[in-house]
């Protein structure tokens, strides 16, 4: 009887020490599953104005509202093809957004018809042809120490 009490504790404290003992690694845990996400951008049409970018960790905004991009920016183009760097991702699942910006007006600029005048292109290159794709059609898994992808540029008109 005395054993029985006495292994019961021992198992209960092992386990509040494993409970514990989890809860204090797991941030460094977490810390060590950082990714990087290395972008080749090809066929830009010319090295006029910037590339901007939206890049989106959920549905929701995709492909175009900044407000839910987990990071948005443009560049200016210095040489082609174009490189984006996403250091320290979350290992997850995350889709990007890209167009050129030729006349660097901050906007992605269509025709009377709603056609797209600039350049743009989203990651896994989907087809694109009667509008934006899903979230899910462009949507990576990025785990691991680097992951490196490419986005062809697309041009229906102008620039």
């Amino acid at each position: 009887m005395y054993i029985d009490l006495l292994m019961n504790k021992f198992v209960v404290g092992f386990i509040f020490l494993s409970i514990i003992g989890n809860l204090v690694f797991l941030p460094s845990a977490e810390a060590s599953a950082k990714s990087n996400l290395n972008v080749t951008i090809n066929g830009l049409k010319n090295q006029e104005g910037r590339v901007c970018f939206n890049l989106f960790s959920s549905s929701r905004g995709f492909p175009s509202n900044k407000k839910f991009a987990l990071q948005s920016k443009c560049i200016n183009i210095k040489e082609t093809p174009v490189k984006l760097h996403f250091k320290s991702l979350k290992a997850g699942t995350y889709a990007l957004s890209i167009y050129h910006d030729a006349n660097k007006d901050n906007k992605f600029n269509r025709n009377v018809l709603g056609m797209p005048v600039e350049g743009f292109g989203f990651s896994r290159n989907p087809r694109v042809l009667t509008g934006a794709p899903d979230f899910g059609d462009s949507a990576i898994f990025v785990a691991g120490e680097s992951m490196n992808i490419k986005i062809d540029m697309n041009y229906f008109m102008g620039s």
